[in-house]
């Protein structure tokens, strides 16, 4: 009864803007509202006491997923540990790995040879067979609970795949389900979409529309052929997603990771990305979510250029997604590691430190997708940097075609006429671990590992959630066997989607080890950003001038520390010319003593310089 009483709160707090923001979408559609308001009561009388209770806590500090607590990993479970089951034995492994914060990718039903990675999904209700059950994704749910580790799945919320049940229907000609979806027969009008909507995939997946012949129709795919676009302008598309989403929250699922959401509305006449339309569903699932899951989060995956991005956390006084993606500063770092030139980097960490302390990021260096070039070339052009010429040497220089190279990458989606194409690979392999170890360079592997962990400790220091890619702990590299199956051969995202390499893990006990090497390093990094408070996302971050082009310089202050953050990006020992004449600091990760100025720093290097604050330095604070 106590908890119905507080559904019934916040459904009274929330009540008017769900309606005004569902009426404007659906103007003269109350009776779906209605049902969708009906529905909310029944989803959460199905919400398990023990989650409910967890939204109690969590509401009552709605900043726990802030700080510096979460470090987080992203995998895919079959390539993991088989199924879901799997994953559940190898929750010690994960605790080892100073993980809290488990991202497990798409597992929902999809068709074979037609699933992309899982994101083609044909039944939103159902785990892959292969990989367990609804059960067994409770059952680890809750695993996870009590061992204070927060599960993220995937909703794709712009498609489905052709084989689902709401598709199968639209093709055997039943109207009310081809309004669920975007069919036309008139090619004029395809034609005036195609003039204004960009392909996603032009060329492996060109066009925005695919002929369905069983219903003389041809359905919107604005990624693959096999995957139709959801109709938002119907509010029983939005309703029943809305359902299944809740569906996997009710498992105890604890961060949705909304998949491509820019594209989730269409209209005629627009690049149909971005919509206004867009803002107010995110925003009705945030409300659906603070009245039925309060302690559920919404991560957005918007994988565009920065001003695009940050609309999606809406504002303070009425939030949409509680986290975001850091797209453009992962790619502004790989950039930084190719031309050994960290002003676009630089120039990115300074917008996001501007930004309000409420907004959170996702940091990372690799993911599950591909590195796209979204860089801001209108900054980039004032130094005399063209486009085009630029992609190509970044993709050159990563994939080992430029002279010197260290990285081992592979192009994906390259596209000949315009010279365009994005990046695959492991972090390992990208940072040079393949090809020392290949080589047996000693030295070589040195400066490689040295890289990785720069990287790394760069990554950490940021503010927000820092999440490793799943192998990513143990320098796991480019798995090419994916060249040889028929399956995945086109894709060249599975040279770094490779099955986990537990061999690799068991060397992580051997001392001296690549693998030992980089698991205890990241370890420690991780450890030492949860003790200091510095870390925490309500510090004040600045950039330092070092006085040199590839070594990047950033301090943080806030709860009595001071930390100086520098990074080497260069090849070649290098010195910070910072001049920080407040005393001695101490480098957290070897405990050396040194000022705060003319910093020397070997060649991929980096320092975190911490010096504790003085109360009339604003050091009063400290615990």
């Amino acid at each position: 009864m106590e908890y119905c009483r507080e559904y019934e709160k916040r459904f009274q707090m929330y009540y008017d803007e769900l309606k005004w923001l569902y009426c404007e979408l659906y103007e003269n559609r109350m009776p779906e509202f209605e049902d969708l308001c009906g529905q909310m009561y029944s989803w959460y009388q199905s919400r398990k006491e023990g989650l409910k209770e967890l939204d109690r806590i969590r509401s009552k500090n709605p900043a726990w997923y802030k700080g510096n607590g979460i470090a987080g990993m992203m995998m895919y479970v079959d390539a993991f540990a088989g199924d879901l089951e799997g994953v559940k034995r190898h929750l010690d492994y994960i605790e080892e790995c100073g993980i809290n914060y488990l991202h497990l990718m798409p597992l929902l039903d999809t068709p074979e040879g037609k699933s992309d990675g899982g994101y083609a999904v044909s039944d939103f209700g159902k785990v892959r067979e292969e990989l367990g059950t609804m059960e067994d994704l409770e059952s680890l749910a809750e695993e996870c609970h009590k061992r204070c580790i927060s599960l993220c799945l995937d909703f794709v919320m712009n498609h489905t795949s052709e084989e689902h049940q709401w598709a199968k229907r639209a093709r055997e000609g039943d109207r009310e389900y081809q309004d669920r979806y975007f069919f036309y027969d008139n090619f004029d009008l395809l034609a005036q979409f195609e003039k204004t909507v960009p392909e996603v995939f032009p060329t492996t997946a060109p066009g925005n529309f695919t002929w369905v012949p069983e219903a003389g129709k041809y359905v919107m795919t604005t990624f693959y052929p096999y995957q139709w676009d959801l109709n938002y302008w119907n509010p029983l598309v939005l309703n029943g997603m809305i359902g299944n989403m809740i569906n996997l929250v009710n498992k105890g699922i604890d961060v949705i990771r909304i998949d491509a959401v820019p594209y989730i509305w269409k209209q005629l006449d627009t690049n149909c990305r971005n919509l206004p339309q867009v803002h107010n569903i995110v925003r009705i699932i945030r409300i659906i979510c603070e009245i039925i899951c309060p302690g559920v989060l919404l991560l957005g995956e918007v994988v565009m250029e920065p001003d695009k991005v940050v609309p999606y956390f809406g504002s303070v006084e009425k939030p949409e997604c509680h986290m975001l993606y850091n797209v453009t500063t992962m790619a502004a770092t790989w950039n930084s590691v190719a031309t050994r030139d960290v002003g676009l980097l630089r120039q990115q960490m300074e917008a996001v430190s501007r930004l309000p302390k409420e907004y959170v990021f996702l940091n990372y260096l690799r993911c599950h997708d591909d590195i796209g070039w979204g860089l801001d070339y209108q900054w980039l052009k004032q130094f005399g940097i063209e486009e085009t010429s630029h992609k190509k040497y970044l993709n050159d220089f990563l994939t080992g075609q430029y002279p010197g190279s260290f990285s081992r990458g592979e192009l994906y989606n390259s596209d000949p006429e315009s010279g365009d194409a994005r990046l695959c690979g492991t972090t390992a392999s990208l940072c040079g671990i393949e090809k020392a170890v290949y080589e047996g360079n000693e030295e070589e592997t040195d400066r490689a590992i040295r890289l990785n962990f720069m990287l790394h400790a760069y990554m950490l220091s940021q503010s927000g959630i820092p999440v490793i890619y799943s192998g990513d702990e143990v320098g796991q590299e480019n798995d090419y066997s994916y060249h040889d199956d028929p399956r995945k051969q086109d894709d060249s995202r599975y040279l770094h989607r490779g099955d986990f390499r537990w061999d690799l893990a068991e060397k992580r006990q051997e001392r001296g080890s690549v693998q030992e090497r980089i698991f205890n390093g990241l370890k420690k990094l991780e450890e030492i950003r949860r003790l200091h408070p510095v870390f925490g996302t309500e510090a004040k971050v600045r950039a330092a001038d070092t006085w040199d082009d590839s070594v990047l310089g950033l301090i943080r202050e806030g709860t009595g520390e001071k930390l100086i953050a520098l990074y080497n990006f260069s090849g070649l020992d290098k010195v910070a010319w910072i001049n920080e004449d407040d005393g001695v600091y101490t480098d957290l990760v070897t405990g050396k003593e040194m000022e705060g100025k003319a910093v020397e720093i070997p060649a991929y290097g980096g320092y975190w310089l911490l010096k504790k604050l003085s109360p009339d330095e604003g050091g009063a604070s400290v615990l």
